[in-house]
């Protein structure tokens, strides 16, 4: 079925990247101010610039989340569900936490697990993303840690968190949605820097969107859009 690709539709399946280590205060503000301008559904922040994000982005309608255990996931459980719960004081409303990527290679998938469900728990409630790092991964691997994301309860499994050296392809996440049941909704991200690789993820299922690109996503839609070309996520995604 044809997914249409208006600008609302692909904004608000955006959540606007802001996690480079070495952004200055500067630059923060100038990508918030691109979030609003656009009117993206989310921005990612750094923890440490939560509370700022959320001051800043207030009465724009975007929605602020971060990253817990980003970018390896190594940090214990105890330290995810501490880093969770003080961003939610901040006023984060989203959470993506890096799976154990260890774990998962090593088949300890009862460890993995329990690491989900206890940063879920402490979500209490808010939307929760697994990034699982595909680019780390083999299909079993990611089908598999696709089924734990569902069994820790999480809202969303991601692909990539985009500092590994590789990001979403099509057969990632289409294969990670084939995998979990409609309960679970798939994030693409990494490499999604262009409409058309936008819409190719959306069309294989993404229902969100991790970019840096947000402005460059919309502008070419809204320039096709005012060309006249086609608008539906496989056109788009056939450019």
């Amino acid at each position: 079925m044809a997914i249409e690709l208006t600008e609302k539709h692909v904004a608000q399946a955006i959540d606007h990247a802001i996690l480079k280590p070495n952004l200055i205060r500067a630059d923060v503000d100038r990508e918030l101010d691109i979030a609003a301008e656009w009117g993206v559904f989310s921005v990612c922040v750094r923890p440490s610039d939560v509370a700022y994000a959320v001051a800043r982005l207030d009465g724009t309608g975007v929605a602020v989340g971060t990253v817990i255990g980003f970018p390896h996931g190594t940090t214990s459980t105890a330290a995810k569900v501490a880093e969770l719960r003080q961003a939610k004081a901040d006023g984060a409303s989203e959470f993506d936490m890096v799976i154990h990527i260890g774990g998962l290679l090593s088949g300890e998938d009862e460890r993995v697990v329990d690491d989900i469900r206890a940063v879920v728990d402490a979500a209490e409630g808010s939307v929760s993303k697994v990034i699982l790092e595909t680019s780390f991964l083999d299909d079993e691997q990611i089908a598999r840690g696709s089924r734990l994301t569902e069994q820790g309860g999480a809202t969303f499994v991601k692909t990539s968190t985009g500092f590994a050296g590789g990001g979403a392809t099509v057969e990632h996440v289409s294969l990670m949605r084939a995998t979990v049941s409609d309960a679970v909704q798939v994030k693409a991200s990494g490499g999604v820097r262009g409409l058309d690789s936008a819409a190719a993820m959306l069309a294989a299922g993404a229902t969100r969107l991790g970019t840096s690109a947000s402005a460059t996503i919309l502008g070419e839609l809204r320039a096709r859009i005012a060309g006249g070309e086609a608008t539906t996520a496989e056109d788009a995604s056939s450019y």
